[in-house]
């Protein structure tokens, strides 16, 4: 009697007789989180220059500005002694869920905020913000080794995330302007909080990640403490403050020229340019010179462009002062992970990074209170950049030097 079993019928094949697509890597569904998020992130930039910059004169805003620079100093007195242990908190899921809540909050406050714009409580608003960015900031360095599958591969990762997050910022940053020149800083920000509402969802299927134990306190100490480390960590901190100085500095020279607000997301496009060809060519720098050469590179590149821009400051210079000082920033941050990584080993990923970056962002704030507090001429405020830059370069170079002689060790390749 013949076989009368109902054939099985294969997998079904993609669209048009096609197979269907492999599924998403782990390291895909992070970078797919991380562009939304980047994406957001310039919208709610944009959205914040309309709102500070160029709603009222240059005079009205420097208060209000001001007031913002201050209130963000807030947060960070939360992100390294809360945020990086909560982070580290066992839980395979704990880093994962996180990264969900930080989209989530973020999306409920950006609706707040469209609300809010005009009145004082977009302040406290955009301070949650900014907290829940940062924390959002550390769970993904935390989260990069659950997401690849050796180590010696986490640099050339951190590089295509940040290519991927300056990528994204820029696809975001222009379209962001646009709207804010034709339908206000309201729909900018809804917008953003639309987008945040995605990262939450795309955040979902991050792989999970177990914490390794905390590592003893005084060695944690003691590895962040190295000569080298602690250099690299305050070249970096020169470089944030240049970026954070520049930002404002040019937004109200800009306003005071009377240039449009849209020639300002221009400028801050050419940033997130040059923080994309730092990802890209950072990695090939890496392969022929050491971190340490790098991070000098990424102080004096925008120090010389600053320099001319001094000469004549034109219409011209701002953006291309940007996009040195983006490439800059972006080429040191991959060096100094890098570096951290290669120095203190052991130290636990969530607290370290929570750690450097308070410092990081608070010398932002702090060179972005110099212009706000002080105006200053364009040429004046060029020649502060090329000169703090430069210093920082020399003193940098100079510093590592004397530690390795000092430890008897050849400088790495």
């Amino acid at each position: 009697m013949p076989d009368v079993r109902p054939v099985v019928p294969p997998a079904r094949p993609g669209r048009r007789g096609r197979p269907a697509p492999p599924p998403a890597s782990p390291f895909s569904r992070l970078a797919l989180t991380h562009a939304v998020a980047m994406m957001a992130e310039a919208f709610v930039t944009v959205a914040l220059a309309g709102t500070l910059f160029f709603t009222v004169s240059p005079d009205s805003a420097r208060p209000r500005v001001a007031l913002f620079l201050v209130l963000t100093m807030a947060p960070f007195a939360v992100v390294a002694p809360v945020l990086g242990p909560l982070i580290d908190r066992p839980g395979r899921s704990g880093r994962r869920m996180f990264v969900v809540l930080t989209g989530l909050g973020r999306c409920a406050l950006a609706v707040l905020m469209v609300r809010h714009r005009h009145s004082l409580l977009m302040f406290p608003e955009a301070f949650g913000v900014l907290v829940l960015s940062k924390g959002y900031a550390v769970a993904k360095s935390a989260l990069v080794p659950a997401v690849v599958d050796e180590e010696r591969t986490l640099v050339e990762a951190n590089a295509r995330l940040s290519l991927v997050g300056v990528l994204a910022g820029f696809v975001g940053g222009l379209p962001a302007a646009g709207i804010l020149r034709l339908l206000g800083s309201g729909t900018v920000l809804a917008v953003a909080a639309a987008l945040y509402g995605a990262m939450a969802v795309t955040a979902v299927r991050l792989p999970r990640a177990t914490p390794r134990p905390a590592a003893p306190v005084d060695l944690e100490r003691a590895e962040l403490r190295r000569p080298t480390v602690l250099l690299s960590a305050t070249a970096m901190a020169v470089l944030r403050a240049g970026v954070g100085f520049l930002t404002f500095f040019l937004a109200f020279a800009l306003r005071s020229a009377g240039e449009p607000a849209w020639f300002f997301g221009a400028v801050i496009a050419a940033s997130a340019a040059g923080g994309f060809g730092a990802a890209v060519l950072t990695p090939a720098l890496r392969r022929k010179v050491g971190e340490e050469a790098i991070l000098a590179g990424a102080l004096l590149f925008p120090a010389l462009v600053a320099l001319f821009a001094a000469r004549d400051p034109g219409r011209l210079f701002p953006a291309l002062t940007a996009l040195a000082l983006g490439f800059g920033a972006g080429a040191g941050k991959l060096a100094f992970d890098s570096l951290v990584q290669r120095d203190a080993p052991d130290a636990d990923r969530g607290r370290a990074f929570a750690r450097f970056e308070t410092r990081f962002q608070l010398a932002w704030v702090a060179g972005g209170l110099a212009p706000v507090a002080v105006p200053l001429p364009e040429r004046v405020g060029f020649l502060g950049v090329a000169v703090g830059l430069g210093f920082a370069a020399l003193s940098y170079v100079g510093g590592v030097r004397a530690a390795r002689r000092a430890s008897g060790s050849p400088a790495p390749p």
